[in-house]
């Protein structure tokens, strides 16, 4: 966690754990508020938006557990984790899910003239995400942005990103890839709220559609992305075995 962050050192002790993993138990409206505090304050924050794959993942890779652990939020974004908190009667307080939290964001860095870099996906698709969110926040800043093709090792990506001086970073290579990315290169950053987006610039460039509302209330999104995306199916393999960890956990 990050030494310039006490209030969050504080604020993390409020947490749920699930196989490994220490989610913050808050709510969306709460988590906004802290999160603005500390953009306006220049501070840095990791936010990994957890669900039960990167648990999952996690639970294998010691490496990318350690790097999990290192964030300061980890936010229930999956509907499965927040079913898990219930079966380990431990309840989280809602769901977060990432792409909404990633709107709030943008309203704040609109709201209080702060910037954003965009980080990942083709460059195409983040060229037209970039044009979208600036038609939806006209009085946002764009500090600039970057596909997302690029050795991981790159460290010039890095500073071009650092360079740029923007207030909110968000990474869109995918997990574990940019939870990894984030958690490498942060020492390099003197501020930013960093927070890994995954497929959203696809959805803010128009190139993928979200879960309508009905799916999205039933927590059946999931179900959503993979008959808008069959080739998922192998990443859904890891929902069965979360499901056994966790009554495994409890029982």
């Amino acid at each position: 966690m990050n030494k310039d962050c006490k209030e969050g050192k504080k604020l993390m002790k409020k947490t749920v754990e699930i196989l490994g993993i220490s989610f913050f138990h808050t709510t969306r409206e709460e988590l906004k508020d802290i999160i603005l505090q500390r953009a306006v304050r220049g501070e840095k924050c990791f936010i990994v938006t957890g669900n039960p794959e990167i648990v999952m993942h996690a639970k294998k890779n010691p490496e990318y557990l350690h790097v999990i652990r290192s964030a300061d939020y980890v936010i229930p974004d999956g509907s499965g984790i927040i079913l898990a908190s219930k079966i380990l009667k431990r309840p989280l307080a809602e769901r977060i899910a990432g792409f909404d939290f990633m709107g709030d964001m943008l309203r704040i860095a609109a709201e209080r003239s702060l910037s954003v870099y965009l980080l990942g996906a083709e460059d195409a698709v983040v060229k037209t995400a970039a044009a979208n969110i600036r038609k939806q926040y006209p009085n946002i800043r764009i500090a600039g942005f970057h596909h997302g093709y690029f050795d991981l090792r790159d460290e010039e990506v890095a500073r071009l990103v650092v360079a740029a001086s923007p207030d909110f970073i968000f990474v869109a290579l995918g997990f574990p890839k940019q939870e990894i990315w984030i958690h490498h290169y942060l020492p390099m950053f003197e501020k930013g709220v960093f927070m890994g987006v995954g497929g959203s610039f696809d959805v803010l460039a128009g190139k993928a559609k979200r879960a309508p509302e009905f799916w999205r209330r039933l927590n059946l999104e999931w179900l959503y992305r993979l008959i808008q995306q069959p080739s998922r199916w192998r990443r859904m393999l890891a929902l069965p075995e979360f499901v056994l960890a966790v009554l495994k956990e409890r029982f």
